[in-house]
């Protein structure tokens, strides 16, 4: 056996090690991205930037859409595993109008929690972005969404600027990758650097959130009438 057998052997096992210890779902993301077609991405980017510079404004019903999403998820899951029965739609229906209720009463509690989990977002892209094992990707989340639960709790005003920006931000980047892949995507140059370079989806995630929060921040300390 030659030694060019052998690195080409070498190369095909260290391609397979790491399509199983793949976690993050990015070939599925692409395919979402560019299901989109020219009204709903010009949609993202016009909600996005609504949520990016304006998230303290209407962060009330960013949390009880953000928590209807969430229980509709459960509500399928719970009714498709746990229950066993086959009408997915009443569960989904049920569990996002539990949630989206219950996120009203208890609305400082469900801003906390979205803090948490846009911390736990932001430090896991930056895990994903350093190029560190995807099946501890976990361990980067874990630290972030400590760190974003006790800043939220302690401060408020920084839990919903942080997750509206954070938002607004994905929302505008989803859409205007859309937009590029539809007009721009000359030899799938943006598929190459969303699914090759693992730096590329969490940089242009994380310019546009700091932006916001940026922006944000100052339009709280300007507004005197602001507050939950």
């Amino acid at each position: 056996m030659d030694c060019v057998t052998i690195l080409a052997q070498a190369a095909e096992t260290a391609s397979a090690r790491a399509a199983e210890e793949a976690v993050v779902p990015i070939e599925s993301f692409w395919v979402y991205v560019t299901s989109l077609n020219l009204v709903e991405a010009i949609t993202f980017i016009s909600f996005g930037a609504v949520c990016l510079f304006y998230g303290w404004r209407v962060f009330k019903i960013l949390v009880v859409i953000s928590f209807g999403l969430l229980g509709a998820f459960l509500g399928v899951a719970i009714t498709d595993k746990i229950v066993g029965l086959n009408n997915q739609l009443v569960g989904g229906l049920v569990g996002m109008g539990v949630l989206a209720v219950l996120s009203v009463p208890l609305m400082r509690w469900a801003v906390c929690i979205l803090g948490a989990a846009a911390g736990g977002i932001l430090t896991s892209g930056i895990w994903y972005a350093c190029g560190l094992p995807e099946r501890y990707i976990w361990a980067g989340a874990l630290i972030g969404m400590v760190a974003g639960g006790m800043i939220s709790f302690i401060v408020f005003k920084v839990a919903v600027v942080l997750f509206s920006s954070l938002s607004g931000s994905a929302l505008m980047v989803v859409g205007m990758l859309a937009l590029l892949n539809r007009y721009l995507n000359t030899n799938g140059q943006v598929e190459q650097l969303v699914c090759q370079q693992k730096w590329f989806l969490p940089v242009v995630l994380m310019v546009p959130t700091i932006a916001g929060i940026i922006l944000q921040n100052k339009f709280v300390k300007s507004s005197k009438d602001w507050d939950i």
